[in-house]
């Protein structure tokens, strides 16, 4: 599903690269959560899985696409293969709950009725059918994430990539939202999340992938804890590992 062979990426003006060489295999239907510290490299290597950036050396494959024949006026079509949460919401002001998923939905092309059809659907997903004729500002710091949420996985993606989703909430929404890409995850859509939120990830105790000075220092693959200082790894066990049998989900996010 997400694959990364030896993949290296060094910004113009910087001595050390932002990735070294970092090989990395995820499974269809995994929830993984990628931990650092600042400038670990967690951002470049989500970059590189949305093509925000390229590598310069290395191959990625993302959901059997192989990255390196994606062109550029390609790469929007590619993106909305993806599902993309992003801590402060992204949301569009002007523009109520369901309007901001339709708009998600419009710009994949879907037609006026299959967005009818849809939306209503998402919202119930993420509870938030009471606040389809509201604006983003009269949603709370949760509310407006669910929002995000659900604009992300209205075309239902493969792969849902949230960057600190819960970053700027207290502790009862995080246990919320965290739930609902729990519950999306359950529906057959792989999960990874980048956090800084050490009690989240041992919680769930799912993969923990560690990165430290632009490598991967750790990949705990089951019952996984935060812990950023763990000895590294050897590299045998780094190594990308021959791609599984895919998971089939057992229903659709969206019916």
């Amino acid at each position: 599903m997400i694959l990364l062979d030896s993949v290296t990426k060094t910004y113009p003006g910087d001595t050390e690269p932002a990735l070294d060489s970092v090989s990395l295999h995820i499974e269809p239907n995994e929830f993984v959560f990628l931990v650092g510290k600042s400038g670990a490299g967690k951002s470049t290597l989500m970059k590189m899985i949305t093509k925000e950036e390229n590598p310069d050396s290395g191959k990625i494959i993302i959901g059997g696409i192989d990255l390196d024949y994606v062109k550029k006026r390609h790469i929007p079509s590619y993106r909305r293969r993806l599902g993309v949460v992003f801590q402060d919401f992204k949301l569009l002001p002007r523009r109520t709950v369901y309007e901001n998923v339709a708009f998600a939905l419009e710009i994949a092309g879907m037609s006026g009725k299959e967005i009818r059809k849809t939306v209503p659907k998402v919202l119930e997903l993420v509870d938030l059918s009471a606040q389809a004729k509201k604006f983003p500002h009269q949603l709370s710091g949760g509310q407006q994430q669910r929002v995000s949420i659900a604009r992300s996985v209205a075309r239902q993606p493969k792969i849902l990539i949230a960057d600190e989703p819960t970053a700027n909430l207290d502790k009862l929404t995080t246990k919320e939202i965290i739930d609902l890409l729990k519950k999306i995850n359950d529906f057959g859509t792989t999960i990874l999340v980048t956090t800084h939120n050490e009690n989240v990830v041992n919680t769930l105790q799912k993969r923990v992938i560690t990165m430290k000075h632009g490598k991967i220092v750790n990949d705990q693959k089951n019952n996984g804890i935060y812990n950023l200082d763990e000895t590294p790894v050897p590299k045998a066990t780094r190594a990308v590992q021959t791609p599984g049998h895919a998971l089939k989900p057992k229903r659709k996010l969206v019916q």
